[in-house]
């Protein structure tokens, strides 16, 4: 059987004080070693093993954390067809091999890339966009500006200058 150090450390990954090891974090300390790789051994069976053994309290002790890896490698080898105890050898030898849970799937943080994001003027929308030519090299006043032509007609008044040439002044 795996040490009871790494066991520890899956028992206390999410609960700090934790004493003892949910199905969830049976299923992580699993995952990790690479015995739980959904074709083989699923999510659900050792799901099952894993109720089997705690029943009601959903919470597993040392001990009872062996007997679920003895159902565990029973469904393993009644799929491979090789005796149980090779395979329980084999899933507690993968078991040993890690030190702590990984968090190899959490995300990291990229500080060049909030700035990146911030000022990229392609993601500007609204009124902000326009302060920006397509090159994205800002417009300086006339883009921030919204500036009055003092023409005499209203913005979207479409037959400036026509008049005189209508009426042959």
């Amino acid at each position: 059987m795996a040490a009871s150090a790494e066991w520890d450390a899956f028992t206390k990954f999410g609960a700090a004080t934790a004493t003892e090891m949910t199905g969830k974090n049976f299923d992580k300390w699993l995952k990790d070693a690479g015995v739980l790789d959904n074709k083989s051994i699923t999510g659900t069976m050792t799901g099952i093993a894993f109720s089997k053994v705690t029943g009601p309290k959903k919470k597993a002790t040392f001990d009872e954390t062996k007997k679920v890896l003895a159902f565990v490698a029973e469904d393993r080898a009644r799929q491979s067809k090789k005796p149980i105890q090779d395979e329980l050898d084999a899933i507690t030898e993968k078991l040993a091999k890690l030190e702590a849970p990984s968090v190899g799937g959490a995300a990291k943080a990229n500080a060049g890339g909030v700035y990146s994001r911030l000022t990229d003027h392609t993601k500007y929308t609204g009124a902000h966009k326009e302060r920006f030519d397509a090159d994205g090299k800002g417009k300086g006043k006339s883009g921030r500006d919204d500036t009055a032509e003092n023409t005499g007609y209203v913005g979207a008044y479409k037959n400036k200058d026509t008049y005189d040439k209508a009426h042959g002044k």
